[in-house]
C-alpha cells in the first residue's frame, strides 16, 4: 500500500510537471505569435510617416518648385510680348476692371476700420506715457508701412486670387488649356500674362488708396473723437514719415499681388478631379497665397530696417 500511495504521489506530480509544460509551451507560442505583429506594426508606421512625408513636405516642396518655374516663365513672357507688341492689352484692361470693381468697395470698408483700431490703440499708449502729440507718426507710419500693403494683399487672395483659380481650374477640367495647346495658343501668353499684369496694378492702385483712407480715418478718429489737436498729429507725421516709407509700402503691394497672381494661376492649372478639384484650387490658392505673403511681408520688412535708415528728427 505504501507503494501505491508513492505511485500516486508520482503519478501527481507527474501531472503537475506537465500542466506546468503545457502553460510554458502556451505562453511561448503566445509570444512567438505575437511578435510577427509587433513587426507589422512597426513597418505600418514606418510605411505611414514615409508617405505623410511624401504626401506634405516633398509636395510643398514641389509645388513651391511648380510656382517658382511659372513665375520664371511668365515674367519672361510678359516682357516679350510688350517688347514684340503683342501683348494681350484689351484682355489686360478687362482683368483690370473686373479685378478692381470686385476689391474696392471691401477694401474701403476693411481700411476704414484698421485706421480706427490703429488709431485707438496708439493715442491709448501715448497718453499713458505722455506722447499724445506722436499719435500722428505713429499711426500714419503703422498704416502706410503694413496696415495698407497686407489689406490690399489680403483682400486680393481673398477675391481676386479665388477668381483667377475658379476660372483656370474650370477650364483646366473642361480640357479648354490643352485644346489651347494642340491649336498652337501659349495658355500663358493668353491667359496668364495679362491676369499677371493686371493684379500688379490693381494692387498698386489699391495700396495707394488704402493709405490715404487709412490715414484720413485716423486722422479724424484721433482729432474728432480723442482730444487731439490737427496741428500736432500731421505736424509729427510729417517729422517722422518720408517718400521711402510710402515708396516701400507701394512695391511691397506690387510684390504681394504678383504672388497672389501666380499662386492662383498655378492652383487654376494644376486643377484635377471635375468641379470638386476646383473647388480645393479655390481653397489651396487662398490659403497659400495668405502663407507666403507674411512670410514676404516679414523678409521685406527686415530688409527694409537694414537698408534705409531710421529718420531722426
Amino acid at each position: 500500500m505504501i507503494s501505491g500511495i508513492r505511485d500516486t504521489g508520482g503519478a501527481h506530480s507527474t501531472g503537475r510537471g506537465g500542466c506546468h509544460r503545457e502553460s510554458g509551451m502556451s505562453e511561448t507560442a503566445e509570444q512567438e505569435s505575437t511578435a510577427p505583429d509587433r513587426g507589422v506594426t512597426i513597418r505600418s508606421r514606418h510605411n505611414g510617416a514615409a508617405v505623410w512625408f511624401r504626401e506634405h513636405v516633398v509636395a510643398s516642396f514641389d509645388t513651391f518648385g511648380r510656382q517658382l518655374g511659372l513665375f520664371v516663365e511668365v515674367f519672361r513672357t510678359l516682357f516679350v510680348d510688350i517688347a514684340k507688341r503683342r501683348f494681350p492689352f484689351a484682355e489686360f484692361i478687362r482683368q483690370c476692371a473686373f479685378m478692381a470693381s470686385t476689391s474696392v468697395l471691401p477694401t474701403l470698408l476693411v481700411a476704414i476700420p484698421i485706421g480706427v483700431i490703429v488709431s485707438i490703440q496708439v493715442s491709448n499708449i501715448a497718453g499713458q506715457i505722455g506722447a499724445t502729440s506722436f499719435s500722428g507718426a505713429a499711426t500714419g507710419l503703422g498704416v502706410i508701412r503694413q496696415g495698407a500693403p497686407l489689406v490690399t494683399s489680403l483682400l486680393l487672395a481673398g477675391a481676386v486670387g479665388s477668381a483667377i483659380a475658379a476660372d483656370l481650374g474650370s477650364r483646366t477640367i473642361r480640357d479648354e488649356i490643352d485644346a489651347m495647346k494642340v491649336m498652337g495658343v501659349n495658355p500663358i501668353e493668353r491667359l496668364i500674362s495679362p491676369r499677371l499684369l493686371a493684379t500688379m496694378v490693381v494692387s498698386f492702385l489699391l495700396c495707394g488708396f488704402v493709405c490715404f483712407v487709412g490715414f484720413i480715418t485716423g486722422y479724424v478718429f484721433n482729432v474728432y473723437f480723442q482730444g487731439g489737436t490737427p496741428g500736432s498729429y500731421t505736424g509729427t507725421f510729417a517729422s517722422f514719415a518720408s517718400v521711402s516709407d510710402l515708396s516701400f509700402a507701394l512695391i511691397k503691394s506690387v510684390i504681394f499681388g504678383a504672388i497672389v497672381a501666380i499662386v492662383a494661376c498655378d492652383r487654376g492649372l494644376s486643377t484635377k478631379g471635375g468641379p470638386a478639384g476646383v473647388a480645393n484650387s479655390v481653397n489651396a490658392a487662398v490659403v497659400n497665397s495668405v502663407l507666403l505673403l507674411f512670410t514676404v511681408n516679414v523678409i521685406l520688412t527686415q530688409m527694409f530696417a537694414l537698408l534705409v535708415p531710421t529718420k531722426v528728427v
